[in-house]
């Protein structure tokens, strides 16, 4: 007799699938971030350089996906003349600070300042100069130890015959005063992976130590070597011990030049590095872009070590399990929307005057300064069109402009009659290219796409209209970028007389 029996074997469930985030997770120029958690917020600010409204803040609720919320300061400082660098975002006792550095107008050095404010959505008060230290003291961070706050920073870097040095020393308990003596924390070694630079340090404590990740070489531009170093101490005043496998994190193909940022825990206790480095593919033309790269321990040595190896990954496990979402794209129709872009402006010149009066954006011009009214956006990903819908007038230029600073800058701008192609490159103004265009044509427009953020092509049309001779101009414009940032893509008006542009509507889409 035979017997059949049926078993039934448990089946284990299939592994949830691991979610995924792709750097960058705040796209565009925004070098030296600085991010906090207050509960399960984060918040994160970084560089604007030479760009006004001073210093973007973001915020997200995983690390990954991040919304602007604005800038620190709406008006700039009166203490203040440009270089807006580093900010350093510090909470407690209910007050958000902001540790910045700034160029003084006085003597054009670059020292230490203090904002604070209980409600981000209030704004700033700005407490004007903190740290005053011999030429220069740029990249503050300030940490709290046994209830004592301590601000630390980079000092030196302009001193001959003294070596970079990072330092630290005592706050007052509102944040607001150095009270204790400066001591050393670590100094920049010049015959060795540093290159003698030691700066954009991050501190955090874990068990017994505390750790610091500094960056080191040539932060900027397309000549950059930045890499990051580590250290570690059993006190906050040292000695510090340079980790023995530094540089610990450096560029590759995929993401050049990486450094300067801050380590946050997650409520789950995940370490995240938030920092800057540039796109392989745009390069300098896209600027230092915030991106994000996990720490693991080695519960043996007590050491860190970045998870998906020593540079930048370009795919990685998201925090939390979120999902990634893009929402770089924008149009804006002046008729009927009212979305407001969060529009930049160059430090040099005054805020540009503008507003929107019945369905179209009006910007005011200057007749003796001609791109002194620029507006600009933040530049996501080299590929792109910009477009803009202009109501054409008699006397007025009205422009697209790729933007570098005020002696270098690309653009394309339509008065009646006439379609220009201009360029002012070191401070000299010169027309590329002129097109006559039928007087008819009462409302053009406009297009920009790039290429990688520096190849250009410029076109014109009439919507709803064939136009045979709306010819399309091509071009490279390799001497954009700055030193220690990247162009901005926005509009202006100039002329030889006083008006307000009528500019329509306004697009940005990336490719």
């Amino acid at each position: 007799m035979l017997f059949f029996v049926t078993c039934t074997f448990a089946q284990k469930p299939a592994p949830a699938p691991v979610i995924t985030y792709r750097n960058p997770v705040i796209a565009g120029d925004f070098a030296d971030p600085s991010v906090i958690r207050v509960g399960n917020v984060y918040y994160a600010v970084g560089t604007s350089s030479e760009w006004g409204p001073a210093y973007p803040m973001y915020t997200s609720k995983n690390l990954v996906n991040w919304e602007y919320i604005g800038p620190v300061f709406l008006d700039m400082p009166d203490w203040t003349m440009g270089s807006f660098w580093a900010p350093e975002f510090f909470y407690r006792n209910n007050t958000y600070y902001i540790y910045y550095t700034a160029r003084r107008k006085s003597d054009q050095k670059s020292f230490i300042g203090v904002a604070s404010t209980k409600d981000l959505k209030k704004g700033f008060k700005d407490h004007g100069i903190i740290i005053e230290w011999t030429n220069e003291a740029i990249d503050a961070f300030v940490v709290e130890d046994k209830g004592k706050l301590f601000i630390t920073w980079k000092a030196y870097g302009l001193d001959k015959g003294k070596d970079i040095e990072l330092l630290g020393a005592e706050l007052s308990a509102d944040g607001l005063k150095m009270v204790g003596q400066e001591f050393s924390l670590i100094k920049a070694d010049a015959a060795g992976w540093e290159g003698g630079g030691a700066e954009g340090q991050t501190i955090f404590k874990r068990g017994n130590y505390w750790y610091m990740l500094y960056s080191g070489n040539a932060c900027c531009g397309e000549k950059c070597d930045y890499q990051v170093g580590m250290a570690r101490a059993e006190k906050l005043q040292g000695p510090w011990k340079k980790f023995s496998g530094n540089p610990v994190l450096f560029g590759d193909d995929t993401w050049k030049c990486p450094g300067h940022g801050t380590v946050v825990v997650t409520p789950d206790k995940r370490y995240f590095y938030l920092h800057h480095a540039y796109s392989g593919s745009d390069f300098t033309f896209g600027g230092r872009q915030g991106v994000l790269s996990e720490l693991v321990w080695d519960e043996t040595t007590q050491w860190p070590a970045f998870r998906y190896g020593k540079t930048t990954p370009a795919q990685a496990e998201s925090p939390s399990n979120i999902l990634a979402i893009d929402q770089a794209d924008f149009s804006v129709n002046y008729e009927k929307d009212s979305l407001q872009i969060p529009w930049v402006y160059d430090v040099k010149y005054q805020k540009p005057s503008y507003s929107i009066e019945g369905d179209a954006l009006r910007i005011t011009a200057n007749e003796h300064q001609p791109v002194s009214n620029f507006l600009g956006v933040v530049v996501k990903k080299g590929n792109y069109d910009f477009t803009a819908q202009i109501g054409v007038l008699e006397d007025l230029n009205q422009n697209i402009v790729v933007y570098g600073d005020s002696e270098n800058a690309l653009g394309f701008g339509v008065r009646e009659g006439q379609i220009e192609l201009w360029q002012i490159k070191d401070g000299e103004y010169k027309v590329l290219n002129k097109q006559d265009i039928p007087d008819k044509y009462k409302i053009i427009d406009l297009k920009l796409n790039s290429r990688f953020g520096r190849f250009y092509e410029f076109s014109w049309g009439v919507k709803g209209q064939k136009v045979d001779s709306a010819s399309p101009v091509k071009m490279e414009a390799s001497w954009l970028p700055r030193w220690d940032r990247a162009p901005r893509v926005g509009i202006n008006v100039s002329g030889k007389k006083q008006g307000k542009s009528d500019i329509r509507s306004v697009q940005m889409k990336y490719n």
